[in-house]
C-alpha cells in the first residue's frame, strides 16, 4: 500500500473522451486521485459530483483532480454525460494502477467476500510524492477535507 512520503507510482491510462493521462505529464502540479468502485452508483456519483463542484477551488489551489475506477472509457463517457461531470475519469480496466496504489482489496457485503476498489484518495505533491492519503473513505464531507489539505499545501 502506498504511504505518505512515498513516491507516487507512475501511470498512463486512458480517460473519458479517449485521451491518455500520465503522472509524469503532471509533474510540477498537485494531483488529486480519487479511486471509486463503480460508475453511476450512489456513493460514487455523489463523490464525483462533489469533486466536479469543487474543481475550480482545487484549480485555484494549484491542483488537478482525476477519478479512477476499473470501468471502461465507454462507461466513463456515459457517466460523465449523464451527470455533467467535469473531472476527468481514468479507466484502469486491467487494475494495474489499483494494485500499485494498494486500493484493490477484499471486501464483503451481505456475508459474501469479493475483490473490489476500496474508496481511497491520494494527494500527490509537485515533486511526485504522496502528501496525503485517505482510505475507506466515507463520502459526506470528504471533498471538503481533501480541498482543505490541498489548500494548506499552497
Amino acid at each position: 500500500m502506498v504511504q505518505v512520503n512515498d513516491m507516487a507510482p507512475e501511470f498512463t491510462l486512458p480517460r473519458d473522451g479517449g485521451e491518455e493521462v500520465s503522472l509524469s505529464q503532471l509533474k510540477g502540479q498537485i494531483v488529486v486521485l480519487f479511486f471509486y468502485p463503480r460508475d453511476d452508483t450512489p456513493g460514487c456519483t455523489k463523490e464525483s459530483i462533489g469533486f466536479t463542484q469543487a474543481k475550480d477551488a482545487f484549480a485555484a489551489a494549484g491542483a488537478v483532480i482525476f477519478g479512477v475506477s476499473k470501468d471502461s472509457v465507454a462507461s466513463h463517457d456515459k457517466f460523465v454525460a449523464k451527470r455533467d461531470l467535469t473531472v476527468p475519469l481514468l479507466s484502469d480496466e486491467h487494475g494495474n494502477m489499483c494494485e500499485d496504489y494498494g486500493v484493490w482489496k477484499e471486501k464483503s457485503m451481505y456475508g459474501k467476500t469479493y475483490m473490489g476498489i476500496e474508496r481511497s484518495t491520494f494527494v500527490i505533491d509537485a515533486d511526485g510524492k504522496i502528501a496525503h492519503a485517505w482510505h475507506k473513505v466515507k463520502v459526506p464531507g470528504h471533498v471538503e477535507d481533501v480541498l482543505a489539505a490541498v489548500q494548506e499545501m499552497g
